[in-house]
Parts: structure tokens; sequence; C-alpha cells
């Protein structure tokens, strides 16, 4: 069972679900989010948080490593922000914050061909996809940078 991982970012303004793979870690591991437009009134802690194209996650470290260590059996040196989001321990759920709505109305679009012509709706999704994931990982998006 996936458990819904929802957080609000210091400002307010937006609210991003997260990834928690395997669910080996708690929510709890996430303690706060900033989008790009959350006031900067935070230093940034490269020992507790990751940057992803301006949005900050900040992790409770004690408590994922406490996790970590105890279900993987890795060497509590391991554990840092940088593997816990590339490694899809606590990470977006989407590529990007707001994927979803991005490209809902590009989607809807190509899965109308798929009623009218299978082998073209095939083409299009593929090279829409292709496409996508590549303008995402020229914007630096992390998850993109994985694919």
């Amino acid at each position: 069972m996936c458990i819904d991982v929802r957080k609000t970012c210091e400002c307010g303004s937006k609210t991003v679900q997260f990834h928690l793979r395997d669910n080996l870690l708690h929510s709890a591991v996430i303690q706060r989010v900033f989008c790009p437009n959350c006031p900067g009134d935070t230093g940034f802690d490269v020992r507790s948080m990751l940057n992803d194209n301006g949005w900050v996650v900040e992790y409770d470290m004690l408590l994922a490593t406490m996790l970590l260590t105890a279900k993987l059996q890795l060497e509590p040196g391991a554990v840092c922000p940088e593997f816990l989001f590339d490694q899809g321990y606590a990470c977006w759920l989407e590529m990007y914050p707001g994927e979803r709505e991005d490209i809902r109305e590009e989607k809807e679009k190509i899965m109308a061909l798929q009623r009218e012509d299978q082998r073209q709706y095939l083409q299009v999704i593929q090279s829409w996809n292709i496409e996508r994931i590549a303008r995402l990982k020229a914007a630096g998006w992390r998850k993109a940078q994985q694919t």
C-alpha cells in the first residue's frame, strides 16, 4: 500500500505530492518544502536540504538515517539528501512539482488520437514523451536526469 504524502510549501501557495519508495520512510522525514516563491529567510543546509530547480526539500536526516540504516543495512554516512531523493526514498511523485497539471492539456489531445488512429497515437505519445524528458533534463530537473 502506498502512503499519500502531501506537503505544503512554507509560503502556503503550493502543495506537492511525494513518493516514498518501498514505504521505508515516514512522511515525517520530509520536514519542510520551499517553492521558488517562498521567502528566503532560511539558510540552505547541505546536510539536510536538497535543491531541485529552485524547490528545496528539507529532510529530518536523523530519522531518515535511523530508518534506512536499520532497514537497508546502510552505512550512516551513505544517507544524505541526494541519496533520499535520487534513489526515490523521498522524492516528487511526478518528475517535478505540478507536472500533472502542466501536461494535462497536451496529454488530452494526444489521448484523443487513441480512438482515431492507434498507430499514430503510439508514435505521437512516444515522441512526445521523449521530447518532454529531454526538455526536463535541459531544465535541470533531478528526476529527469535519472531517466
